[in-house]
């Protein structure tokens, strides 16, 4: 059955891999970024692709693309929020205006998408929203105060929407990739706080060395990440949430275990909060 597919992000990275997987299944798709000659050039050419500009911090932006979406398809079937980018340092050294980029760009760009597109999806009683995460929702890394207080948003604010939708009808799902070969890590899309406090410049360095390194050497495999999320929205339902990758799994089986052991540590302390109606100390 043939679908339309809207992605955020489109000209490169996971979303290109995205674009052209659900292209290659037959899907019909919306792909979307700032730049359309990019974006169109990336994808190639087919009669089941539509080029649209959008910078997901634009809410007119979004509706315009919503707009067109379903002028040119008639309907939406899948969403993919995948636009993002990341700005790394310590929390000291990022500005609020990286700050106010982190989160425009990964938490409310996502959710200026989604807004468009729900009318269209409850008038429908269908519809299935898919939100690129992270590992760095899941846990807090350090040097990713930025990026994991988007990604920490974007997960809960996805958990809340799907006891919102659900009841039209609409499914959403959570997708945190570990490690993937994509262009996070490249000069594109990593900006990193200039050095600001020299308590943290050892420290900074290593960090910077880090992630610069992996650049290119992840060893997630971003086609068959796309290839499974089309395989994921395929099903007649989504899960709640895809932890993608070895090391994502990893990440949230060890983030478990470190919950229960502070459940454990302090039971009997928490248990002893609740009020006493009986009036007694």
């Amino acid at each position: 059955m043939s679908n339309v597919w809207f992605i955020t992000g489109a000209g490169r990275g996971m979303g290109l891999d995205i674009a052209k997987a659900a292209l290659a299944a037959g899907h019909k798709v919306v792909a979307t970024g700032r730049n359309t000659e990019k974006v169109a050039k990336a994808v190639g050419e087919s009669e089941n692709l539509l080029v649209v500009m959008l910078d997901v911090t634009s809410s007119w932006d979004a509706e315009a693309a919503a707009k067109a979406t379903i002028e040119r398809f008639g309907r939406i079937d899948v969403l993919v929020n995948n636009a993002a980018g990341f700005y790394a340092g310590y929390f000291e050294e990022l500005t609020p205006e990286h700050m106010q980029l982190q989160l425009s760009t990964s938490l409310i760009g996502p959710m200026n998408v989604t807004r468009a597109f729900l009318p269209a999806m409850r008038k429908q009683g269908a519809g299935k929203i898919i939100s690129i995460s992270s590992t760095a929702g899941i846990t807090g890394f350090e040097f990713n105060s930025a990026y994991s207080a988007s990604k920490f948003g974007l997960d809960g604010w996805m958990e809340a929407l799907a006891a919102e939708v659900g009841p039209f009808g609409i499914q959403t799902m959570i997708v945190n990739p570990g490690f993937f070969r994509t262009e996070l890590l490249t000069n594109a899309s990593t900006n990193y706080a200039e050095p600001a406090v020299e308590d943290y410049a050892e420290r900074r360095a290593q960090q910077i060395a880090f992630y610069k390194s992996q650049n290119g050497k992840q060893g997630g495999d971003p086609v068959k990440l796309a290839q499974a999320l089309i395989k994921l929205a395929g099903q007649d339902e989504l899960p709640r949430r895809f932890l993608a990758g070895a090391d994502a799994i990893a990440t949230a089986e060890q983030k478990i275990a470190t919950q229960q052991q502070q459940i454990e540590a302090h039971r009997e302390l928490s248990n002893s909060l609740a009020i006493d109606e009986n009036g007694k100390e």
